[in-house]
């Protein structure tokens, strides 16, 4: 996929680079990714992104600006109260790239739309603020074979990763799955939301950012990602720790006595 000259000089920077070049960037631009959710994660994944000239953008997210998330959802502004976020995203990425097509789902993603959506896509980015989302994703990205990096933060930390169970790892064995990392939810209540703790709005701009940088790395392909590896950010001591984890033989998705059949309609 070629580029004008136009964005030859918007994306310079990334074109001088080794590790990306001429190529890496056409290949940015030739890529399709899904981005769930608009809000504290997904506001800096989406500028950054955007700003690295992916050629197409899906943003699915069913609320609507509120006073409350312009502490942190930089993406949005005064102006944008009241309206529905994927058209806020929207218009705030025409203004930073009007290279980059956008299309928008103004909806609750559900594991009854998942797969479905998620097969349009060349990989996804999660920064949902819900178990159910998060497991629905995750396992929708592993039935249609989409790399997964996703996000999660709590008051003051954070964690990033990369799924690609549909794969095998240099041992052999498959690598693992977002519920060989958290086989099951925690109990309702026990993870209070963001409007009862709180949230370090700098924080999701860190997690996001990292996010698009992963989203980079997977479709350029360059250094080591985070499969396999969870990061981990704790912003009161400012410590940034990597944990590995491996797959689990137990788990429903890929375990060692179940079959990799899709599921059943």
């Amino acid at each position: 996929m070629s580029l004008s000259s136009e964005e030859i000089e918007r994306y310079a920077r990334h074109i001088v680079l080794h590790g990306i070049g001429g190529p890496g960037q056409q290949k940015l631009k030739a890529a399709r990714v899904l981005v769930i959710g608009a809000g504290g994660l997904g506001s800096p994944l989406l500028q950054y992104l955007a700003a690295a000239g992916i050629g197409h953008l899906g943003i699915v997210d069913d609320d609507e600006v509120s006073l409350s998330n312009l502490q942190r959802q930089v993406l949005h502004g005064t102006p944008d109260l009241g309206r529905p976020k994927v058209a806020s995203a929207q218009d705030a990425i025409f203004r930073l790239n009007p290279h980059v097509e956008v299309k928008t789902y103004p909806m609750r993603i559900n594991s009854d739309n998942a797969v479905d959506l998620i097969a349009r896509y060349d990989i996804v980015a999660d920064g949902s603020d819900n178990f159910a989302t998060r497991y629905a994703v995750a396992d929708a990205c592993f039935y249609a074979k989409r790399p997964l990096i996703t996000a999660a933060v709590g008051s003051f930390d954070g964690s990033l990763t990369t799924l690609r169970p549909f794969e095998q790892g240099s041992d052999g064995k498959p690598n693992p799955t977002y519920r060989c990392l958290f086989p099951e939810p925690p109990p309702a209540g026990m993870v209070p939301a963001c409007g009862e703790a709180g949230v370090l709005g700098a924080l999701t701009g860190i997690l996001g950012t990292m996010m698009a940088l992963e989203v980079v790395r997977e479709i350029v392909g360059f250094g080591q990602g985070l499969v396999g590896r969870l990061l981990l950010i704790d912003t009161h001591s400012m410590r940034f720790e990597t944990m590995n984890y491996a797959w689990d033989p137990d788990n429903p998705l890929t375990g060692a006595a179940l079959s990799l059949s899709p599921p059943q309609p």
